[in-house]
């Protein structure tokens, strides 16, 4: 009898371990989650700051070929040239 009393303490012992070690991996889990959420916001306000940038250099670029600069002319005309449709654009439907 003594021997099956050890093998279900054995098996007790195991099983006290698995549930330990399970709960440490979830845990571990949840902290890693959590991480990942900072990471991933951390990373979006980034990518919000990058976009802002990218504008401002558009921009900045625009301006700089409007005071003389013969860099980006082609470009700030096709700018232009875009805009100045639109309005015409906008004009025409507003006269309908």
């Amino acid at each position: 009898m003594s021997k099956i009393e050890d093998i279900v303490d054995s098996l007790e012992n195991k099983i006290s371990k698995v549930l330990h070690k399970l709960e440490v991996l979830k845990q571990t889990n949840a902290k890693i989650s959590e991480e990942l959420a900072i990471q991933q916001k951390k990373n979006m306000s980034q990518q919000e700051e990058i976009s802002s940038w990218a504008d401002k250099y558009e921009a900045l670029k625009m301006a700089n070929s409007l005071l003389g600069s013969d860099e980006n002319n082609r470009e700030t005309k096709l700018k232009i040239n875009s805009l100045i449709r639109d309005i015409d654009h906008c004009i025409a439907q507003l006269s309908e």
